[in-house]
């Protein structure tokens, strides 16, 4: 059964945001990239979504497997502190 984290992101600070982003995925061993517009983060977990992080809605199926799902959470409520964040998940988690 699948489980999914939406959100909706607007970055004010793209610039900023990539090099937080690249100290946590260094920090955790997980590959990453940056491209014209979107950070991609690649969990070593084959099973769980990469992270799209871009201006705009997105969504990542994490089938509820930890840490992943935790650290899409954190990383996303993170990023609140460069721009604006919404995020909910089909466990009914709404901010």
């Amino acid at each position: 059964m699948g489980y999914t984290i939406y959100y909706h992101i607007h970055i004010r600070k793209p610039k900023k945001a990539a090099e937080f982003i690249e100290i946590v995925c260094k920090g955790l061993g997980w590959d990453f990239d940056v491209r014209e517009g979107e950070i991609i983060i690649f969990p070593p977990e084959e099973k769980v979504e990469p992270l799209v992080i871009k201006d705009g809605k997105g969504s990542a199926k994490t089938y509820k497997k930890e840490p992943y799902t935790t650290i899409y959470l954190l990383l996303l409520l993170s990023l609140s502190a460069f721009g604006s964040v919404d995020v909910s998940d089909d466990g009914g988690f709404a901010l």
